[in-house]
């Protein structure tokens, strides 16, 4: 009956973290694509700063990062009974440290950028953009790729303890862990192609999320016969 109980229990926490991945997955196109992308050393980058789109953009980004660790634990749970289960662990511990070093970064360019871009829209100067380096660099820069390093590794980790589970089917994390793995290279493309990185990696979270919630209602099935 507790094992029961508790089966039942897993099943709605890796549900809900498949829900998540699907939500996180829509995020990840939202964000390039809402993003103000223009020469951010003119009053023209200073009013992409000072945007709410660019507010909302960044915002939309952390909360994917936050709910692609939570997934990451789900999807750990979900292989908890399979021979993946230490890979997936540490995958989804590896997952959740990059996530926790990568958002200091977006907090910083979301709105420590859009107070820049609004002074120097009051001021109607670009000479306060130049303090906009000082927010993307230094020690600031190093620990966020360290944390997509990280991340990347998760998600390259995830793919695997896919792959290895005979749970989930082989190829369903390689989308996530190309798209991740992507993740650093794409800031230094043009917006069509970020918007296109953010469907591939919307395209794994799909496909991991759907995995997901039908291993969880092959399991329910079972427990009612």
């Amino acid at each position: 009956m507790i094992a029961e109980a508790t089966a039942g229990l897993n099943s709605i926490r890796i549900r809900f973290g498949a829900a998540g991945l699907a939500i996180a997955g829509v995020l990840f196109v939202m964000y390039p694509a809402i993003r103000p992308f223009s020469d951010e050393t003119t009053l023209e980058g200073a009013a992409a700063f000072a945007s709410s789109s660019w507010l909302v953009a960044h915002v939309l980004a952390m909360i994917g990062f936050i709910l692609i660790a939570l997934a990451a634990g789900a999807l750990w749970l979900a292989l908890s009974a399979s021979r993946a289960e230490r890979v997936a662990f540490r995958a989804a511990v590896a997952t959740a440290v990059g996530v926790g070093l990568s958002l200091p970064f977006y907090g910083g360019e979301a709105f420590g950028l859009h107070a820049i871009g609004t002074a120097a829209l009051r001021e109607q100067s670009t000479t306060i953009l130049a303090i906009s380096g000082d927010v993307r660099g230094g020690a600031a820069l190093v620990i966020f790729l360290a944390g997509l390093t990280v991340l990347g590794l998760g998600a390259v980790g995830l793919a695997i303890a896919a792959w290895r589970s005979g749970v989930l089917g082989k190829w369903s994390g390689v989308p996530f862990a190309v798209g991740f793995g992507l993740f650093i290279p794409q800031f230094f493309w043009a917006q069509p192609l970020r918007v296109a990185h953010g469907a591939l990696i919307a395209l794994g979270c799909f496909w991991i999320a759907s995995e997901l919630w039908r291993v969880t209602g092959a399991g329910a099935r079972n427990r009612d016969r």
